[in-house]
Order: structure tokens, then C-alpha cells, then sequence
């Protein structure tokens, strides 16, 4: 199939090869009896000349045009990028500071609950030693009130059981002085 292309070409291209050389000799001759000369190699070359200078007159400036345009805007997509790149830096450089700053915060603030809770244990500990002392000397205190109530229960229950007022013979003098103690 890709050789098709290639044999349409060919079967086209051999007749008017085959043809064009027959009638090539007597358009020479006919061309040298005319013109003076074998070939017109010199008017062709002057021909050429010409039309490149016309080329070159009506399409240089627009191609120029066209190639310092496109020269600018590479040159302007460059800048675009190196100026997105420069950002990126200075954004990533930025993200580093923050990140360092947010590190020594973090220690900061780690430092620092770690000594408020030092502190709060101290507190809690002087709080909590004062209430057992508290509640130590209650209890003590208690403890002698319920020894004194039954240290007074049971003498009561002595006396009023083993003794009588006919049993201690009292009088006046006696019983002032010992209220004038209980009193005083």
C-alpha cells in the first residue's frame, strides 16, 4: 500500500520524461537559432536574482517582524517563569521561617506547661499536706473530746453508782471554793 504512491508517481513522470527529451533537441536548436546562444543560462541567473530581491524586498521585513515577536515573547515567557520560580523560593523560604518559628514556639510553650505543671503538682501537694494536717489535728482533737466525754462517762458512772451525797461530807466553804475553781 505504500508503494502505491510511488507507482502513480512513476507511471506519470517516465512518459513525460520519455516524451519531453524527443522535443527537448529541436527546442534547443530552435532556442540557439533564435537567441544566438545554446542555453539562456545568464537571463535565467539575472531572472533569479531579481525575483530573490523582490522575495527578499516584500517578505524579509514581515519575517523579521515575525522572528523578533517570537523573540520576545520567549524571552518575556523566560522572564515569566524565572519571576513564578523566584516566588516559589522566596514562598518556600518563607514556609522554612514559619516552620522554624512554629518549632521554637512549640518549645516554648512545651517548656512552659511543663513547669505550670510543676508548679500546679507543688500546689496540689502543699494543698493537700496542709488538709491531712488538718484533718490529723481534727482527728486528734476528737479523739481527746471522745476521751474526755468518756473519760467523764465513766467517772459518772462510777460515782453515781459507788457514791452518795451522804458518802462525802461537804460543806459550804468546800462547795464555794470548788465552784469559785470550776468558775475561774
Amino acid at each position: 500500500m505504500k508503494l502505491t504512491p510511488w507507482i502513480v508517481l512513476a507511471a506519470l513522470a517516465v512518459p513525460v520524461v520519455l516524451l519531453g527529451a524527443e522535443h527537448a533537441e529541436a527546442a534547443a536548436a530552435q532556442y540557439e537559432a533564435v537567441a544566438g546562444r545554446a542555453t539562456d543560462f545568464i537571463p535565467r541567473i539575472f531572472n533569479f536574482v531579481i525575483f530573490a530581491g523582490l522575495v527578499y524586498y516584500l517578505v524579509a521585513s514581515p519575517i523579521k517582524n515575525f522572528f523578533v515577536k517570537r523573540r520576545k515573547e520567549i524571552a518575556d515567557q523566560l522572564n515569566e517563569i524565572e519571576r513564578k520560580l523566584q516566588e516559589a523560593k522566596e514562598a518556600r523560604q518563607q514556609a522554612e521561617r514559619a516552620l522554624e518559628e512554629s518549632k521554637s514556639k512549640a518549645e516554648t510553650i512545651l517548656s512552659d506547661s511543663r513547669k505550670e505543671i510543676e508548679l500546679l503538682q507543688e500546689k496540689h501537694t502543699e494543698a493537700l499536706e496542709r488538709e491531712l494536717k488538718l484533718l490529723e489535728k481534727q482527728h486528734e482533737e476528737k479523739c481527746a473530746l471522745e476521751e474526755r466525754k468518756m473519760t467523764r462517762a465513766t467517772l459518772d458512772a462510777l460515782l453515781n453508782e459507788h457514791l452518795t451525797a451522804d458518802d462525802i461530807p461537804l460543806q459550804a466553804d468546800q462547795i464555794i471554793t470548788l465552784v469559785a475553781k470550776k468558775v475561774a
